[in-house]
């Protein structure tokens, strides 16, 4: 085959796989915006009456992310425009689903994150957020996730887990339980002892000393 051919063939197989997996990703998280501001909405008018000071509120943020507040927690919901495969010593490539047709490992991604509300509020640039879950979605609308909890493990049957509505609710449910149970945990005395004069200055115009949950493990860039 000489290499124009090869390029036809690529775009035709290849090229034009990516562009459905775009599609339906982009279709999967609009359902998720509806979703998720259903269910902020259900939650809302559920609290309200018994604590009108929390919060539970939805925001579309554009035309690739969602923010769902509730309380002290902010989740960030992002989709990711380009389509990825995955390292050939992952275990999606084991499956006999891939197996059968190796474009079925391309996937969009929908990665959730987790900050504390008052870095938003409060404009801390330096505040950091973690990564709760992602959720992979192939042409099929066949989806796996992976992250924190049962996020590792609750959808892991890519080929017979089939996105819809009911699913995205329960992941989204998930999520926000997970950004709850995660505390804020105060930082070593040595950490912070010593602050520039540069730092308590900034900290006074924009609070910016630097806020962050601990999770339950430690992440590659603290080791």
């Amino acid at each position: 085959m000489d290499s124009s051919k090869k390029i036809i063939d690529k775009l035709s197989k290849k090229a034009a796989t990516k562009q459905e997996v775009f599609r339906v990703s982009k279709s999967a998280f609009n359902s998720l915006k509806e979703v998720a501001k259903k269910l902020s909405n259900d939650l809302e008018s559920q609290i309200s009456p018994l604590d009108k000071n929390v919060e539970v509120k939805y925001t579309d943020k554009g035309e690739f992310e969602i923010e769902i507040k509730f309380s002290g927690d902010t989740l960030i919901f992002h989709m990711h425009t380009n389509t990825f495969s995955f390292d050939k010593t992952h275990q999606i490539w084991s499956s006999k689903y891939v197996k059968e047709d190796k474009y079925r490992a391309y996937c969009g991604v929908i990665n959730v994150y987790n900050f504390l509300s008052d870095s938003f509020k409060y404009q801390r640039e330096n505040d950091l957020g973690f990564l709760l879950g992602r959720i992979f979605i192939n042409k099929d609308q066949h989806f796996f996730t992976d992250g924190t909890n049962k996020m590792g493990f609750l959808y892991n049957d890519f080929e017979h887990s089939v996105l819809n509505k009911n699913i995205l609710k329960s992941i989204i449910e998930e999520l926000m339980l997970n950004a709850m149970d995660f505390e804020l945990i105060t930082p070593q005395f040595k950490d912070v002892q010593v602050v520039s004069v540069h730092q308590v200055m900034e900290m006074s115009k924009k609070m910016k000393l630097k806020t962050s949950k601990k999770l339950g493990y430690r992440f590659n860039s603290e080791k």
